[in-house]
């Protein structure tokens, strides 16, 4: 459709003094962005949120697009705060959305927008899509979304009646957005990306040739059309009772139609209700609820805290009470992986790349409290939560100890060197993959008992695999050399969350040895085939 120009900036938030991460607002610890870290530089949710205040006190009609919807909620209350205190009153044209609110809270939402009393909106991709939005003005993203067809997309939000428009990505302290703003033509010089998936994969082809059955009977000849491993997913649904096979073909069984995870958000969603009232506040995928709606967390609505009594996972239900403590909660868990089976090697010497199937068992264990006003942790308290498995791909690469001895890195610094390139890599891997870091996921020990080496494994975070890893695997050479660029060239001495700390750390990034990283890097891309 016809649309006026779009300005494009690239912004990165400044560095912060090292003391003044203690004295900030809203430090990063009660945003959720890092986890236990030195504030290198100044939350990118903190910048989001003034950029949008400014927007807004401006006339600017503008959508900030944020990474979680926890972020969302934060980016909104920091925005409404500093319009409030500039002009009171004015913090009420500002509000947040995200998945999760009740489908007429959004309607209402999405209405206050178009019709300007509302000027400004923190979402989180919620808005990406199948939203009819016009007269944006400005868009800012906080964080890459982890694509350029997902950035392309967002910044497309404004300039939609034809008006020029502004566009601004603001930087995360994380490699893959700090390697960005340093390489722009990694986003402006490249094509869209080409969709990477596991057509095969039997957690996804089971249900949708179910929903083809729906419409209509399958066939022998339809078979072909989904690929390689039709014929045993059918023979599998027909075992499970969901298909009955006929002369002229397969045929579903039941009178509802099948249950299909679109959004791959791994589970139904969990009920959050206020248990005072019995009032339903929203809703939280499966798959989060472990991390967001466990016993003591605090959850955000809309600018409102409430904290967690009771998380029910049988009856899908977490009751909370309203309250504003002085705290912030963030979840601990545990992973362990054991290698399945190999798909494809390559044997380089005292370095081995492989491919195949991992199986990954999650559990949060616990839960962090920390002040709000200085990130200073209160206590640590045990969780009683089931822990999750996953059968997923995953590619790892090992290393013999004596090329690591005669890199130099020393025997004690081997788990740490290990871990910080395990992060740096899973940072990176969107460069070559159609992914986000929180699509995968990665473990790294100094020896693991199914390769008898140091190992560092990145796998995908979806059930049967995405994808992800087989490119991984198939680009191993060009995604390893990007990560060793992104932590060599980056300014700080021990690392930080622009090279080797992550936010999603289990751990709490420790142990940690950036030059070592780049070591254990050295060593692979020396051995391995371009």
């Amino acid at each position: 459709s016809p649309r006026g120009g779009v300005t494009f900036a690239l912004w990165e938030p400044p560095l912060l003094p090292p003391d003044s991460s203690a004295s900030s607002p809203v430090p990063p610890q009660a945003t959720g962005e890092h986890d236990e870290l030195h504030q290198v530089r100044r939350s990118a949710l903190r910048e989001t949120a003034d950029l949008l205040a400014d927007t807004v006190a401006e006339g600017v009609r503008t959508l900030a697009f944020v990474r979680s919807r926890k972020g969302a909620e934060v980016v909104a209350a920091n925005a409404r705060r500093a319009l409030d205190d500039a002009v009171p009153g004015l913090g009420d044209r500002v509000a947040a959305y995200r998945g999760g609110y009740l489908r007429e809270e959004r309607r209402e939402l999405e209405r206050a927008l178009l019709h300007g009393d509302l000027l400004g909106l923190a979402s989180t991709n919620a808005l990406e899509l199948g939203v009819d939005l016009v007269g944006l003005d400005a868009v800012l993203i906080c964080g890459y979304p982890g694509t350029r067809a997902s950035l392309w997309q967002q910044a497309g939000r404004a300039g939609r009646s034809g008006q020029e428009a502004l566009a601004v990505l603001v930087a995360r302290d994380d490699p893959l957005d700090t390697y960005l703003v340093h390489h722009p033509e990694a986003i402006f010089g490249a094509p869209v990306e080409a969709t990477v998936l596991d057509p095969a994969n039997p957690y996804v082809l089971a249900p949708q040739l179910a929903c083809a059955a729906v419409e209509a009977p399958l066939t022998p000849a339809d078979l072909v059309l989904f690929g390689d491993g039709a014929k045993e997913a059918v023979d599998q649904l027909v075992a499970a009772g969901a298909l009955r096979q006929r002369p002229t073909g397969w045929y579903w069984r039941h009178r509802e139609r099948p249950e299909v995870d679109l959004r791959g958000e791994g589970g139904a969603p969990v009920a959050v209700v206020e248990s005072s009232t019995g009032r339903l506040l929203g809703t939280v995928d499966g798959g989060s609820s472990h991390f967001l709606l466990h016993s003591g967390a605090v959850y955000l609505h809309q600018g409102v805290s409430y904290v967690v009594d009771q998380l029910d996972l049988a009856d899908g239900c977490a009751l909370v009470r309203a309250e504003e403590p002085d705290w912030s909660t963030h979840a601990r868990d545990v992973t362990d992986l054991s290698v399945v089976s190999v798909r494809s090697y390559v044997d380089a010497g005292p370095v081995g790349m492989f491919l195949g199937e991992v199986d990954v068992t999650s559990q949060v264990v616990s839960y962090q409290r920390r002040r709000i006003a200085t990130g200073e942790v209160i206590d640590t308290r045990p969780l009683d939560l089931p822990a999750r498995e996953l059968r997923t791909v995953a590619v790892w690469f090992t290393l013999s100890p004596q090329s690591l001895a005669l890199a130099g890195v020393q025997p004690a610094d081997v788990p740490g060197a290990l871990h910080a390139a395990e992060h740096a890599a899973i940072g990176l891997l969107p460069l070559m993959a159609t992914c986000d870091r929180w699509d995968i996921g990665g473990l790294s020990t100094a020896i693991h008992p199914d390769t008898e080496a140091p190992t560092v494994f990145v796998y995908d975070g979806h059930p049967g695999g995405a994808g992800f890893a087989e490119r991984a695997y198939g680009t191993a050479a060009a995604w390893l050399r990007a990560t060793r660029d992104a932590i060599a060239e980056c300014g700080c001495e021990a690392g930080c969350p622009s090279c080797v700390q992550s936010p999603k750390c289990g751990n709490g990034n420790n142990p940690l040895s950036k030059p070592d990283a780049i070591r254990v890097l050295d060593v692979v891309l020396t051995n391995l085939p371009n």
